[in-house]
Order: structure tokens, then C-alpha cells, then sequence
């Protein structure tokens, strides 16, 4: 981390150097369809792979001079020794004083890590074993509820990361599942999503696991807590204690171990978290004890192994190579120069159907900033609003704006070469796969060149617009990257995951904003206990005259 600092100076003139190069360039006129005519080998230079992910950012509104600008800016905001301080353990979280090790979470067993004196690889491993350890237990049928009976359904009650990531990689990763065993996840505060669960499931036969890295989120405990009266309300009419529930029923994951202790969770299912991982990067911790309940262990470890492989191209590869640098810095040109603040994820496969969620959450929360590491006001944009869904649905919902619409809107697509090998409709299925991945081409195309797209593919007069039929009129040039997956498995997930992550620390980094902490967030949950108290009283004139107003309105009707 010094060598970051010791050369602030150099470097923040040459940042500024590039910074302004790419403002005028951002200010030049840029069309898709020229930068595509005026180079044949466009999609090949703007193409680059890793592993199992191939990338296509050739209908990215740049050109080389723009790519080495981008790149030279990477370089003067020192980006390497970024990257280097990231992966070995340095202070990276500075609000919070801390490193974010979450990609120690995925290190082989064989590596060495020394975090303040402590080989964390060793810790993470040792909680490794133990996740392993009640997987089995589970997955074998030797866990057994208060009844005797073994376990049928588990339920994982968290929110944000820790619902979201198990809850992303067990969809996308269940044609892997080898266990009837049912993993179901709750996060909504309201009790909507328990209530509908509970009357489908058996107390005697169900397993709970509240992940919460401070195990105080109210949220989760009060979801922990209806839980736990539906389990009594069953064992008390067949002699069951509250210590037998509690023990039979309930596995507590956190960094907190007096509070899930205080909770009534027994130790030896307790499972470590660390103050170094935030929450939306520990699905790789015993945050996906879940996973490994449904997929096995093993496949557990080929999605943590898949992730390290892009850590390692992250830390080794060129930056012109580079799959997250390329990424970030992508992100970096659409949003913070062209100024296109709106950017959506459309996965054309139903099995990735929360990834839009999982990188909503991962990018807005990270990078959802407007003050430098250094305290200072930014006047610059930073992180864009995201969204998405899968690509075949959205074409029927959103996709009007994206090709009609007045807004710019950046765009990945993201699609699995290989399915269904194998199948028993193996046919079928594959021509559904085939049209799958034609519409994730053809998407993208139109959204790059617009009109011009079809006139070049059909050969109709019907295609061309006349003056009376403008709305039928495809305007084109909306930014896309397209990302091919070999075919979806535990390491290729991981590897995807990863390359986002590392995407949101290189935009972190050209930005001098820390993507590791969410102070935003914490300001919510404080006001919400205070409304929550005031709900309770019968003083007036608490707050602003809204929301005072509103509170009566609701101590009336209840």
C-alpha cells in the first residue's frame, strides 16, 4: 500500500493528464455502426478470454486511442499495487479500518496468508471443515430433528449477501444437486416469504440456518424468531424443550459468537465469520453452508476453486487482457464520461435468473458512493443504476426503452455455450437452447446499429421507415458487452462471480472510493428504530410533519 501513497503526487497528475484526455474524447461523436465499418477486425482485437469466460466488448462505443487512455488511467491511479494490496491482506477497507479478504476465502489450502500475524488461510479452512462437517451430517440423514426424523428441508434466513449469493449460486447451479434435500431461503422483513414456507413444511424435519455477520440485523432475527415459535408450537405437544428445538433445528453463522450463543445456538453449530469479509462477498465463507447442502461439498469446492482461477488472471494477466480490468474500466468510460448512467445484466439462461439481483446489490452497494477514500465531495459520476433479468423476459418487458427509449442504457449479455448434453428431450431441448442464444445475438445486435441491423439481415422495402412510420424507428448505438460461459458449472460460477467482483474494485480504484463499506445503509436501519419506537407512543410532532402525519394515520387504523 505505500507505493500508492509515496507516489500520490506523480501520479495524480498523470491521472488528471488522462482524465481530461478522455473527456474530450467522450465528447466526440460515437457510432457503432462507422467504428464497425471502418474495421474488419474490430470484434477480434475487442475480444479477449480467461478460463471458461469469453468476452466480446467490440459494441463498446470506443476505438484504440480510447482503450489506451483507459488504460494509461488505470496505471496512473496504480491499479497493480491496488491489486496486490487487495489480495495480500493490506488496509483496502479504509473507513472501517480493515482488509477485505474475502478472495482469501477461495486460497488452496496449501497457501500462505499472514493477516496481523494470523495465517488466515488456515482459519478459513479450519471453518471450511466444519461446513463440510454439517453438510454431511445433513446430506447423510444422520441430523436428525427433535422428533427423531431426519432433516427434509433446509432454510436459510439472512438478507442481502447473506441471502442473496447462496440463494444466486443454488439456482444457478441445482441440474448439480445430488440430494432430495430442499434449500429454501427467507430475507423479507414482513414475514411474507416465512408465512407462505411454513405452511408447506414439516417442524419436525426442518433445518434453519441464520446467517448474519453481526447476528443483530432485525430483519433475520425476527425471522429467526417466528421460526423458532413454529418449531415449539409443535415439540411442546410431544414433550420437545426449547433447548432440544434450538439444538435439532438451528445453525448460526456470524462473526458475533456471544450473540448467537446468547440466541440459544448451540456451539457446536455455530459456524465463523470474520470482520474482513462484508457481506456481499462471503458466499465463498460458511455464508454457503446452503450450497454445500445441496450440491455436496466437492462441488462446493470447484465453485471456491473456480473463483481463485479468476483472482489469479486478476493479479497476473496484462490489463489489455485483463477480463475484470477490461470490465471495470468499461464501466468506468459508459458511466463517468459518456456520461450513460443506467446499465442492465441480461443473462439468457433461467438458471441465472438472481444474478441480476446478486450484482445489483454487489455494484450499487459497493460502489454507490459520492465521497473519495480521501473525504473529499466527488463531482463526477460514479456507479450507474443497475438492474436486470433474464434476457428472453426482458425482451417482453424493458426492452422497449432499451431500443425506443430516450435514456443510454449500457448492456451486458451473458449466455452459456453448451446445455442439455445428454437429456433425455435432448432435441427439444437443445433447439430451445439454440433459440435462446440466437435472440442473445440478435439483441445485442440491434441494440448496437438499430435500424441498420435489419436492413442489412432482410432484404424487404417493408424494413425501411418512412416519415409516416417513425415508431417503428430502432435508433441503435446503446453500449453492450457480450460474455460467453463455456457451460454453467460450479467453477465457471465461480469464475463469473469473481470477474464481477473484480469489477467493482477496479471502478473503486479509478474512482479513489472504498466499494467496502455501506455507511448508506446504516443510516436506514437507525431511523427505522426510531419510527419503530415512536409507532409505539402516543407523543406527537416527532418527527417531520410527513411522517408524523403518516404515524397517526397508522395508530388509528390499528
Amino acid at each position: 500500500m505505500n507505493s500508492i501513497k509515496d507516489d500520490s503526487a506523480y501520479n495524480s497528475a498523470r491521472r488528471s493528464k488522462y482524465w481530461q484526455q478522455l473527456q474530450s474524447l467522450a465528447a466526440q461523436p460515437w457510432s457503432l455502426t462507422t467504428l464497425f465499418a471502418q474495421d474488419d477486425e474490430r470484434a477480434t482485437r475487442f475480444s479477449t478470454q480467461a478460463g471458461a469466460l469469453y468476452m466480446d466488448y467490440s459494441k463498446q462505443r470506443i476505438d484504440d486511442t480510447v482503450l489506451s487512455n483507459l488504460l494509461h488511467l488505470a496505471e496512473s491511479c496504480d491499479l497493480s499495487a491496488r491489486i496486490t494490496a487487495l489480495l495480500q491482506g493490506a488496509m483496502v477497507n479504509t473507513s472501517e479500518q480493515r482488509a477485505a479478504l474475502h478472495t482469501a476465502l477461495r486460497l488452496p489450502e496449501s497457501a500462505k496468508l499472514q493477516v496481523d500475524e494470523q495465517n488466515v488461510v488456515a482459519d478459513v479452512h479450519h471453518s471450511l471443515a466444519q461446513v463440510a462437517r454439517l453438510s454431511e451430517r445433513v446430506r447423510s440423514g444422520t441430523w436428525r430433528g427433535f422428533s427423531g426424523k431426519a432433516i427434509t428441508d433446509v432454510v436459510n434466513i439472512g438478507v442481502g449477501g447473506s441471502d442473496l449469493g447462496p440463494l444466486m449460486a443454488t439456482t444457478a447451479l441445482d441440474e448439480w444437486a445430488d440430494t432430495d434435500i430442499e434449500v429454501h431461503f427467507v430475507s423479507n422483513m414482513d414475514g411474507t416469504h416465512l408465512d407462505h414456507l411454513l405452511k408447506h413444511l414439516n417442524p419436525e424435519t426442518t433445518l434453519f440456518i441464520i446467517s448474519s455477520k453481526s447476528f443483530g440485523t432485525v430483519d433475520t432475527l425476527s425471522n429467526a424468531k417466528t421460526a423458532l415459535s413454529w418449531l415449539l408450537a409443535t415439540a411442546k405437544r410431544r414433550d420437545g424443550t426449547e433447548g432440544s428445538v434450538l439444538r435439532r433445528h438451528f445453525i448460526g453463522i456470524s462473526a458475533n459468537c456471544d450473540k448467537m450463543s446468547a440466541w440459544g445456538i448451540h456451539p457446536e453449530h455455530q459456524l465463523q465469520l470474520w470482520e474482513w469479509v462484508g457481506g456481499r462477498f462471503s458466499l465463498w465463507s460458511a455464508i454457503g453452508l446452503a450450497i454445500a447442502i445441496r450440491i455436496g461439498m466437492a462441488g462446493f469446492k470447484a465453485l471456491l476453486a473456480g473463483a481463485h482461477s479468476m483472482d489469479e488472471h486478476f493479479a497476473q494477466a496484462e490489463f489489455a487482457q485483463n477480463l475484470p480490468v477490461l470490465l471495470g474500466l468499461l464501466a468506468v468510460w459508459n458511466s463517468t464520461f459518456l456520461r450513460v448512467n443506467a446499465h442492465t445484466v441480461l443473462p439468457y439462461d433461467g438458471r441465472l435468473s438472481y444474478l441480476p439481483s446478486y450484482l445489483t446489490q454487489l455494484e450499487m452497494e459497493s460502489n454507490g458512493k459520492s465521497v473519495t477514500q480521501h473525504g473529499d465531495r466527488i463531482d463526477y459520476d460514479t456507479c450507474p443504476i443497475l438492474w436486470g433479468e433474464i434476457g428472453s423476459n426482458a425482451q417482453h418487458a424493458f426492452y422497449q426503452l432499451l431500443h425506443q427509449g430516450t435514456q443510454q442504457v449500457s448492456c451486458d449479455f451473458i449466455a452459456c455455450v453448451r446445455r442439455y448434453s445428454g437429456k433425455v428431450h435432448n432435441a427439444s431441448l437443445q433447439q430451445q437452447h439454440e433459440l435462446s442464444l440466437a435472440n442473445c445475438l440478435a439483441q445485442s445486435r440491434v441494440l448496437a446499429f438499430g435500424n441498420a441491423a435489419i436492413a442489412e439481415t432482410v432484404t424487404d422495402s417493408a424494413t425501411t421507415v418512412s416519415e409516416a412510420d417513425k415508431y417503428k424507428y430502432y435508433h441503435g448505438n446503446q453500449p453492450s458487452t457480450t460474455l460467453l460461459i463455456d457451460e454453467l458449472t460450479p467453477h465457471s460460477l465461480g469464475a463469473l462471480i469473481a470477474l464481477y467482483e473484480h469489477k467493482v474494485y477496479v471502478m473503486a480504484s479509478i474512482w479513489d472510493i472504498n466499494p467496502f463499506d455501506q455507511w448508506g445503509v446504516e443510516m436506514g436501519k437507525l431511523m427505522a428504530e426510531s419510527v419503530h419506537h415512536a409507532m409505539q407512543q402516543e407523543d406527537s410532532a416527532l418527527f417531520d410533519t410527513s411522517t408524523d402525519q403518516l404515524l397517526q394515520h397508522i395508530r388509528q387504523l390499528s
